[in-house]
This record gives C-alpha cells, structure tokens and sequence, in this order.
C-alpha cells in the first residue's frame, strides 16, 4: 500500500489525491482525513438520511437553472441576486476571473491555494508572488504587500482571508484600508473561503464593500464551510457589473442537482450550521493545545479550519507522511509542493478529540520512536532534512532552520545587533550534534498556564557579573522565574561569549526551564523541613456554621486557557515578536479563551454580512 500511495502523491503536483483514490488503494476504506480542509460537523446526520433518501430523484433529473438556485441563496444570505454568480465550485470561478478580468499579471502572498498561482500562469499571465516569511509566523503585512504591488506594477492583487495553508488573518478595517490604497487597480480579490470558522472579529467579511466598490470581488466557498466537497458550489459577491459579466459566461445548468438539494435544505438547519461553527473553533483550540506539546513541533495561529505546522529539525515531511499513512491510517497534507513552503510543514484539518488523540500518538510515534527510521534524528547523527530545492537546503543547512546562525559562525562574527542579542547568562556549551536540539523538559511544552506556579517569594537578588534571568525579555512572567534568579546566581561563572554562539534559543530556553524545575525543587525541600505550626483548638460547630454562612459559594474550578498575549510590543497581526522561531498555539489568533456556550439563536438563516457573530 505504502508504494502505490507514494506514486499517488507524486502524481498531484500542488493537490493532494482524491479521497477515491487513496480508497481504492486501501481496499476500500479511507483513512482519517487531516487532509481535506471541510466541516466535520455539517451536514447533520438527519440532513445525510435525506439526501440518501431522495438519491434516485436527485442523480435521474435535471436540476434546476443556475438563476433559480442562485435565488434561493441569496434569499437565505440576503444578499441582491444581481451582485452574486454562483459556480460549480470556486475553481471555476477563478478560472472566469483569469479569463475575463485579469490582463497581464496577478499578485498573490505564497504559499496560498494552489489555483491563484496556478491558473494565471496556465494563461500565460505573469504572477508576482509576495512570499510571506516563516520569520514572522507568515503573517501578512498589508502595507508591505502594497509597496510590492506599485514597485512591481501588478494589476490584479489577490488576499486569501484566513490564507490557505498558514490561516493567517486579516481584520476588516485592514482590508478595507488595503482596498483604499488600491482603488485604481483592475482588480481586487478577497478569497474568504474559510471566513466563517474565524472568530477574531465578530464581523470579518467584506462583501458589502464588494457590492460598493467597482474592482473589488469576494469569493466565497460552500464545499469547505458546509462539509460537502463533492458537491461543486461556491459563489463570488461583487458590484452588478463585475458579477454580471461573470455570470454571463457560465453554463445555464453549472450547477448539480445535488447543489440545489442542499441549497434549498439549507433554510431549515440554519442552527445546526452555527452550531458546527462553534464546534470546530472550539476543537481548533484544543488540536493546536495538544500539538504544541510535541517537542520541536511548531503550530502557527490559524483562523480557518486547519493548522499549518512545522515539524521538528531533521523530519523530512513526505516521510511522515507516508509513514502516518501506511501505519496508522492518518492522512495528512504534506506542502513540500506549495510555492513557498517546503516539506517540512504540514496542513492539518480540525477534527474532533477523538481523533485528534490518534494524530497525536501516531506522530509521537513516527517523530520520535525509538525504533530504528523515526523521523527526527538523534543528536549528532544529522539531518535528513530535504525541501527539494537547493537554495531552500542551503539555508536550511546554515542556519539550522531557525533563521538563526550556527555556533561556528556565530563565532567568527565580530558582533551581533542589539535586536539579535540573547540577553542573560552565559549557558554551558550546547552538545555536539544538531545545534538547537537539546530536548526540552516537559515544562517548557507546556502552556504557561499549566506549569506550577512558584509558591514561595524569590531571595533579593545579589549583584553579579551577569544579568539576572529574570530580566530576559519574555520570561519575567514565566512560572518559576522567582526561583529561577538563585539558582543562576550559584552558577560558575563563565568567559562572556556571545549566547547565540554557545548555544541556540531552544536550548537556552530549555536551560532555563530545568533551572527553574530545580529551584522549585530545592524550595519544596525547604517547605518539608519547616517546622509544621501547631494545631490550633477547633472551633465549635456553632461557630463553624457562622463562618460557613459568611463564606461565599465555592465556584468550579476555571477551565485552562491560553494566556493573551501583552498589549506591549504587538506587532500588525498582534502577535508577539518570536522572530526566527515561529509562534506556538499558546498566541492563537483571535479569541484565546474558552468559548462560552452558545446563546439561544433565531431558527432562521444568518444574514451574509452578519453571520458571524451569531456564536460565542
């Protein structure tokens, strides 16, 4: 099995193979789907029953025109029939939008869905690719984008909100600022395929611009937020003229009879759909919780239904693959064939707990199992590391895919910039090996709201030659920082070299983790040998029930939530400044808390340009 899936791979260029391939070389029965990006949560098990009751009547006639099912949508969207095309999916309109509207050329962030690099090229168009930079947790910076677009002279710009792979976001008034700035372009195109599993903003979606605004077009998908992508239906919004000409073009029957079934169920389960939003938010939370407890494993802020990681230093990402594949049964979406990616990241959809627990075994088995062929090599044995591509392999090989220089050149360089300075004391010398491997105690994995907290104060501080730990940058709010500045004050001193050449961050920050698990250690002893006070007289019960009744009602205990990150020193996106190392789940995109449960919600279907605020 595992040849035939590899070949299957190998054939896709920038997509994965069908789900109906991968069945047939499985005899019959697919695996679990970290693949495809859809909704695991809609349609319901009722809406499924009558589907599967009405199949004859559905596959033996025709279904309805495109006018009559783009009506009944946008009766249910409120939205002016004459500002919407509807297409056998949203491939197909971006194929009409090359065609017709785009002349020349095409700006695009990469990586991104596949089709918007793609298509233009195909018809001979020249695409400008803005890559977006792993440094900076591929977040996108509108103004940025825009001195690209002028410098290279783009007449079509492109944005992706939430950006397929990384789920990378952009807040409205920043879109709307960015379709100010460009107002003289041929066309604007907002691809908000996955707005609806975004909950940063209450209302993100751009449409009503769209139907304003002369070169501006939003495109939305059905497949992916409705759980259907077998069934071809997604819709694009602008002014009547731009979606008029669109349409104009397309075949009077483009659309399926199974589409227009859905479509005119839809009216009665705007609930349930809502309901399934808040689902995959939630479960989003949680899957990136749980993967960034992987050591080396990096998981970047999403907003769609998905979460674009890193794998550790040394996987190669069509290993593990192919490896989850064949011996756990889990597909997963490698993107070492997306422009601007490499093989060591994957794209893994949000699913539910259950199988998010086997994801996580079955990647803790082929990252780090002990077996002779796990993917992340031990220390000193290399990497195995391959993007194919040579200019990517340099660097990943100079740098140590941190962005980062390795000891030996760190060494020769006669000083680094304030902004690249580690400050702090100096770590004993890093292992010989892979630098920046060190592994680190299960402490740091954890998010800062599950590691102990310090349970004594902290000795004042006495002066040394080197800094206090407590004074690095990001780590005074850390857990254990209390304890951390006794135990740094014992250390040996050590020549000042510059940190970056003894020893990486990762390791530096694992340093300080098992320094602070050794203070906590010490101070328990501490606790242990203090004499236990005595035993006062207990009180009568008389005056135990008065203080019962003047003490307020014991609360649950809270659940545990991601910490938010500062006001201080956010960037664009509001994520704090981890450059060269990416972002961990613990600074998720949008809403960091748990989601409270869902108020009660009108039957009816939500408005296109409110439908997102009618959850948490």
């Amino acid at each position: 099995m595992a040849d035939n899936v590899a070949s299957l791979f190998r054939g896709t260029a920038a997509h994965s193979p069908s789900m109906a391939a991968l069945a047939r070389e499985s005899d019959g029965v697919g695996p679990i789907d970290f693949c495809i990006p859809c909704n695991p949560y809609f349609p319901t098990p009722g809406m499924f029953d009558e589907l599967a009751g009405r199949l004859r009547e559905i596959i033996t006639y025709y279904p309805s025109s495109a006018d009559t099912i783009t009506a009944e949508l946008c009766a249910l969207l409120q939205l002016p029939p004459s500002c919407v095309a509807m297409g056998n999916g949203s491939t197909e309109l971006i194929t009409w939008i090359d065609h017709l509207l785009v002349r020349e050329s095409l700006a695009i962030p990469v990586p991104t869905f596949g089709r918007w690099t793609d298509q233009p090229m195909e018809t001979g168009k020249r695409v400008d690719m803005f890559p977006l930079m792993e440094s900076n947790g591929f977040a996108l910076d509108p103004a940025q984008y825009i001195e690209f677009i002028r410098a290279r002279g783009t007449r079509v710009a492109v944005i992706c909100n939430p950006n397929n792979p990384d789920g990378g976001f952009l807040t409205r008034r920043a879109l709307v600022n960015f379709m100010d700035q460009l107002q003289d372009l041929d066309l604007i195109v907002i691809d908000e395929s996955f707005l609806e599993f975004a909950d940063a903003e209450s209302d993100p979606s751009v449409v009503e611009e769209a139907v304003l605004r002369p070169n501006v077009i939003v495109l939305r998908s059905l497949g992916k937020n409705f759980g259907l992508h077998g069934i071809r239906f997604g819709y694009l919004v602008a002014n009547p003229a731009l979606a008029g000409k669109v349409r104009s073009m397309l075949p009077k029957w483009n659309l399926n009879s199974f589409a227009e079934t859905v479509v005119f169920m839809l009216k009665e389960h705007g609930q349930e759909y809502m309901e399934s939003l808040h689902m995959v938010r939630r479960d989003r939370l949680d899957m990136a919780r749980q993967l960034s407890a992987l050591p080396g494993l990096t998981v970047y802020p999403s907003q769609g239904n998905f979460l674009f990681v890193r794998l550790p230093v040394g996987a190669e990402g069509t290993v593990v693959r192919d490896r989850l594949l064949s011996e756990h049964r889990i597909l997963v979406r490698e993107c070492g064939n997306k422009i601007g990616s490499s093989s060591r990241f994957l794209r893994l959809v949000v699913r539910p707990e259950t199988d998010v627990r086997r994801l996580v075994s079955g990647m803790e088995q082929v990252l780090y199992g002990s077996r002779r062929g796990a993917a992340v090599p031990e220390l000193g044995t290399g990497t195995s590391y391959s993007s194919g591509t040579a200019a990517v392999d340099r660097l990943i090989s100079e740098t140590n895919g941190v962005g980062m220089p390795l000891a030996a050149q760190a060494a020769a360089m006669p000083s680094l910039p304030p902004a690249q300075t580690w400050p702090g004391p100096a770590p004993a010398q890093a292992p010989t090996g892979m630098p920046g491997l060190a592994p680190a105690p299960a402490a740091a994995m954890m998010p800062p709201q599950q590691q102990p907290a310090a349970r004594m104060p902290a000795p004042a501080p006495q002066q040394q030659p080197m800094p206090a730990v407590a004074q690095m940058p990001g780590v005074a709010q850390m857990p254990g920082v209390a304890q951390m500045q006794p135990a740094a004050q014992m250390m040996p001193q050590t020549p000042q070299m510059s940190p970056v050449a003894q020893m990486s961050p990762v390791a530096q920050m694992a340093q300080m983790a098992q320094m602070a698990q050794t203070a906590q250690a010490q101070a328990q002893a501490q606790r242990q040998q203090a004499p236990i006070p005595a035993v006062a007289q207990a009180p009568s019960p008389a005056a135990q029930a008065q203080a019962r009744s003047m003490q307020p009602p014991p609360q649950p205990p809270a659940m545990p939530a991601m910490s938010p990150a500062p006001a201080a020193g956010l960037g664009q996106t509001g994520m704090p400044g981890l450059r060269n190392r990416g972002l961990t789940a613990a600074q998720v995109r949008g809403r960091t808390e748990p989601e409270p449960a869902p108020a009660p919600q009108p039957t009816g279907w939500p408005a296109a340009g409110a439908m997102y605020n009618q959850v948490g």
